[in-house]
């Protein structure tokens, strides 16, 4: 064909466009059903805890479009949660994000109904239904995570330390529930202020600190040099000179270090301050929400991917009842600081 015909062919438009020629119409159909819904993020913005709030949507930011991303204050109360939760599905959104605080969670679940997955920020998973997931890091899931290490290591008999606190209660409750499934021999000693400590009886392999403060470092001091594995969680994370001395060889599940200090490097860059974990759960929820955009998948049945989620607080994965599976880091406490040295799979 000359190039006076091919002219004339193109000026008739008989000859297509090198865009329509090399690309299908399906991706066309595809670009045009790109999910644009958005996400409603619960959290208090006004309130004791608005500064959390705050922080909490920025790292939301990082990690999601900002165009996608609506937020709506809770005030941090049952009532202002369920008023948020209200006027988020005014918005005809895919996810929501939160709320925060235990209190508040009921309150949204009710509210939506079942009409929208929800991720809330809680950790306390007696909260979960199908629907609403329970994202914040459980003491369930951490005890279940260095339990299941220190079995690998050869750990047999365990002294699980119940100070009194709500988490080192539930970390006794998992530790009792995972008896019979790894074969360990469990005993919990309650540990009251003020109060005499209770024999501990027969030496066992390890003792689990769940808690956190001095008198976890108290403990600690007690059992050194006396052949008996220190074990921890993520409360117990404590990067002072003294700290460290007293926990150097413990065992300890928590968030990778590496991935949160990456995502905590590139917060600061961007809003200043320091990160916290709450605000880590904040940013993966977003990413989640991104990556399943990406995937055209924002929604239940995305979330339920069996494949799962990296996250900066662990790879996780749903589940149909609302809990959330994570895997965690295993930490080596040194007298420099804190080495990974395994990855292990929580609750």
């Amino acid at each position: 064909m000359d190039r006076r015909s091919l002219l004339k062919l193109l000026q008739s438009g008989l000859v297509a466009s090198a865009a329509s020629v090399v690309v299908p119409t399906s991706a066309f159909a595809t670009a045009e059903k790109k999910d644009k819904r958005p996400i409603a993020l619960l959290v208090p913005l006004t309130g004791p805890r608005a500064r959390l709030g705050f922080s909490m949507q920025q790292a939301a930011l990082l990690a999601e479009n900002g165009q996608f991303v609506l937020s709506f204050d809770t005030g941090g109360t049952a009532a202002g949660a369920a008023a948020a939760a209200a006027n988020a599905l005014k918005k005809k959104p895919a996810l929501i994000l939160g709320p925060l605080s235990a209190e508040e969670v009921p309150a949204v679940s009710s509210t939506i109904a079942g009409r929208v997955p929800i991720i809330a920020f809680s950790n306390d998973s007696v909260l979960r239904t199908p629907g609403t997931y329970i994202f914040g890091i459980t003491a369930g899931q951490v005890t279940s995570a260095i339990l299941r290490y220190a079995r690998s290591r050869g750990i047999r008999s365990l002294v699980v330390i119940d100070d009194g606190s709500p988490w080192s209660a539930a970390a006794s409750l998992s530790a009792g529930q995972m008896e019979s499934e790894l074969g360990l021999a469990v005993r919990v000693l309650e540990v009251r202020a003020g109060q005499p400590t209770p024999d501990p009886g027969e030496a066992p392999d390890a003792v689990l600190l769940p808690g956190s403060g001095e008198a976890v470092l108290a403990a600690a001091r007690q059992l050194k040099d006396s052949g008996v594995q220190l074990l921890g969680t993520l409360q117990g994370l404590d990067h002072r000179p003294a700290a460290l001395e007293a926990l150097d060889g413990a065992w300890i599940a928590s968030p990778d270090p590496v991935a949160f200090g990456t995502f905590a490097a590139e917060f600061s860059a961007r809003n200043g301050g320091a990160a916290g974990t709450i605000a880590a759960l904040a940013y993966d929820a977003a990413g989640i929400a991104n990556t399943l955009r990406a995937a055209n998948t924002l929604n239940g049945a995305g979330l339920l991917d069996s494949k799962g989620f990296r996250c900066v607080t662990g790879p996780v994965r749903f589940r149909t009842d609302g809990s959330v599976a994570r895997d965690f880091a295993v930490l080596r406490a040194t007298r420099q600081g804190y080495e990974p040295v395994a990855v292990s799979s929580g609750s």
